[in-house]
């Protein structure tokens, strides 16, 4: 995609049109990532403001709160002098974004409101790109979810969130914190497309996510959303051409989706062209080819298929359960137990792992 900035834009949705869609409350949604952040919170220490200083600086508010303190900051914060103010608020804002469910989180916020102003989530925004371009990646994603519990609808808080997300489950190799980072991604990629429909960036982005994982009529629906709102020429040719591609995917798409809903032999008609004709190499395909014969009584076939499912896929237990089926019904019992005592074997983990399908 062309160098279009993280943050390159308006912290108040710019042009973009807010629908009537309200983010959830970032402090109580479900938190795909939290559990690689809270760490961040951990390392504070906590003390709490004299009463003679909650009075002068007029934050009654804040009286038995919790302050959280580097280690580094508690001879400062004792003393006379005290510490400053920023630093306060930057240590807070560092534990509502690495742990939203923080029992003060919502203290905190006013305290930062107070301090930052009305924009503190714009200034949040500000140093999550800075963090970012010091290649500290945590502290921008943290950052950015402090931002959001400020401001929920924050535009540059959602986007920016999502695209952190995104670039740390593509650094990772460890398969839970890619998943959740992922999860994370798609969640806010969609919420940004929700509550901003017309900006363009985040349907770009989601569209490549539905593509990854093999939902294309879904990436076709906010890629041609995309090319309503954007005036990237470089970009829009190369989804107009990421769309031509999606032609046969999305008719296969659907026959997938005719075979779950028992439209078999519409399921079929979609498929059957594809079988012999580039898709050889499509597990999937096969495994629907055949549950559209079998639920067409085409016994013979629907296991021809499954086995073609199983040579692309040899771990596929659907594939297996499926043929024992067929046996069974045709009174092969021998043939029938040799496959649910091969995907029983696999379910109990003594057989390669099944290969898993998307990006």
């Amino acid at each position: 995609m062309s160098s279009f900035g993280i943050f390159g834009v308006s912290c108040d949705g710019g042009s973009a049109p807010l629908s009537d869609t309200l983010p959830v409350d970032f402090t109580t949604r479900s938190d795909h990532v939290g559990v690689y952040l809270n760490k961040y919170a951990a390392s504070f220490v906590f003390d709490t403001f004299s009463e003679d200083f909650l009075t002068r600086g007029d934050i009654l508010f804040l009286r038995d709160v919790p302050i959280p303190l580097r280690r580094e900051d508690i001879d400062a914060f004792r003393s006379r002098d005290g510490l400053p103010v920023a630093r306060v608020a930057g240590n807070m804002a560092r534990v509502v974004g690495a742990s939203p469910a923080f029992p003060y989180t919502k203290v905190y916020v006013e305290f930062l409101r107070r301090c930052m102003g009305e924009e503190s989530a714009s200034a949040l925004v500000g140093e999550a790109e800075s963090a970012l371009k010091r290649g500290s990646y945590d502290a921008a994603c943290i950052l950015l979810r402090a931002a959001l519990c400020a401001a929920p609808q924050n535009i540059a808080a959602m986007y920016g969130y999502a695209r952190v997300c995104r670039d740390m489950y593509l650094a990772g190799d460890d398969e839970d914190y890619v998943g959740r980072f992922k999860a994370e991604a798609l969640e806010y990629f969609e919420l940004t497309t929700e509550t901003y429909p017309s900006f363009p960036e985040a349907h770009y982005y989601l569209g490549y996510a539905y593509l990854n994982m093999g939902l294309y009529s879904k990436a076709h629906s906010v890629w041609m959303r995309y090319l309503k709102y954007s005036s990237h020429a470089e970009d829009c040719r190369e989804i107009k051409a990421r769309l031509r591609q999606l032609a046969d995917p999305i008719k296969i798409e659907c026959g997938c989706n005719a075979v779950l809903s028992g439209r078999f032999d519409e399921g079929r008609s979609f498929l059957e062209p594809y079988s012999e004709n580039g898709y050889s190499d499509h597990w999937p395909l096969f495994y629907y080819l055949g549950m559209a014969y079998a639920g067409l009584a085409r016994r013979d076939e629907a296991a021809a298929m499954f086995k073609r499912s199983l040579a692309l896929n040899p771990s596929h237990t659907e594939s297996m359960n499926e043929l024992a089926d067929i046996y069974e019904t045709g009174g092969e019992t021998e043939l029938s137990e040799k496959y649910r005592r091969k995907a029983d074997l696999i379910r109990r983990g003594g057989h390669t792992r099944e290969r898993s399908e998307g990006g």
